[in-house]
């Protein structure tokens, strides 16, 4: 079976990717025409959530989305874990299983992640693939989403969104 490719376009987490661009140690440089600094080396962003069934979670975030098992660990200080991502790109997923600790289900249905896909057919492919892999969209709780894009609801709850437009 060939392997699709996870998007090219890289992951927006809007509030929390931009505050921690401007966090870190990254190296800066000076802007010539303005005299603001601008990062050279951005930090790499990792999103981490507890969660009850973490098969479930690799099922949705590796068929569906496309990523691939970076890591895996069990058994570290009472903790299992898997990250999802693609190895070279700024960021990925790591969830978590507490032994003994219910995780429960996302707050709200406006805990979203949005990955901007500006190409149509590379949309519509990633649409296909989370259909393909069982996730049917869902209605957005914010309709702005559902104009240009589709929802798709992880096995905790939280919320996947394929907008297909260019983040600006």
């Amino acid at each position: 079976m060939k392997k699709q490719a996870m998007f090219k376009f890289p992951l927006i987490i809007l509030g929390i990717f931009m505050s921690l661009m401007t966090a870190g140690n990254a190296q800066m440089a000076g802007d010539k025409m303005t005299g603001e600094k601008e990062k050279t080396n951005p930090p790499i962003l990792r999103v981490a959530r507890p969660s009850d069934d973490l098969e479930a979670l690799v099922h949705f975030y590796r068929d569906g989305l496309g990523f691939d098992i970076i890591d895996r660990f069990s058994g570290h200080d009472g903790f299992d874990g898997i990250m999802l991502g693609k190895k070279g790109w700024p960021y990925h997923f790591e969830f978590t299983k507490a032994h003994g600790h219910v995780a429960g289900k996302a707050p709200t249905e406006d805990n979203l992640i949005i990955f901007y896909l500006p190409d149509h057919a590379e949309w519509q492919g990633a649409v296909k693939r989370m259909e393909n892999a069982g996730y049917a969209p869902q209605k957005s709780f914010n309709p702005y989403w559902d104009v240009h894009g589709r929802t798709f609801e992880d096995p905790d709850g939280y919320r996947v969104v394929l907008q297909n437009a260019k983040w600006e």
